[in-house]
C-alpha cells in the first residue's frame, strides 16, 4: 500500500503529489488533514522549501509517526528547485530509522519567479519517479 504525503503553501508540491498518487491510483492527502499512517504503507513524503527546510507542519508529522523500517521516497519543490528541502526531510527521516529509497525535486513559483512551475515536463518526471519507486 502506498500514500502520498504533502505540505504545500502555494500549491506547487501539491500538484507534484497529485501526480505521484495519480501514478499509484492513491489519493494525495494534505499533512493538514493527516495524523498517521497506516501500519506497512510506502509513504511519499513531499514540501515546499521554506527557508530551507520543510514545512513545519511536515516536520511535526515526521516526529510523531513511526518510521522505522518504513519505505519511504521523498519529493520537494522550491524557487532554487536545489532540493534543500528534501535534503533535511531526509536527515530527519533517517534519525527515525527510515528505508530510504529516492528522491525527486523541482522548481516551484514562487511569487513572480519560475512562472509555470512545476511544468508538464517536471510533472511527467514525478509520475516517472513514482513508477520507478513502485517498483523497489
Amino acid at each position: 500500500m502506498f500514500e502520498v504525503v504533502y505540505c504545500s503553501v502555494s500549491g506547487n508540491t501539491k500538484k507534484v503529489a497529485e501526480a505521484i498518487a495519480a501514478e499509484l491510483d492513491v489519493k494525495a492527502e494534505n499533512v493538514k488533514a493527516k495524523e498517521w499512517l497506516t501500519k506497512g504503507s510506502f509513504v511519499f513524503l513531499g514540501s515546499g522549501c521554506y527557508g530551507g527546510k520543510p514545512g513545519k507542519g511536515l516536520q511535526e508529522f515526521i516526529a510523531r509517526n513511526d518510521f522505522k523500517d518504513r519505505g519511504v521516497a521523498l519529493f520537494g519543490t522550491s524557487a532554487g528547485g536545489r532540493g534543500d528541502e528534501v535534503r533535511v526531510m531526509e536527515e530527519l527521516l533517517k534519525l527515525e530509522g527510515a528505508l530510504m529509497k529516492g528522491s525527486f525535486h523541482c522548481k516551484g513559483r514562487c511569487v513572480l519567479v519560475n512562472r509555470g512551475h512545476p511544468n508538464d515536463e517536471e510533472l511527467a518526471g514525478a509520475r516517472e519517479f513514482a513508477k520507478e519507486m513502485k517498483k523497489s
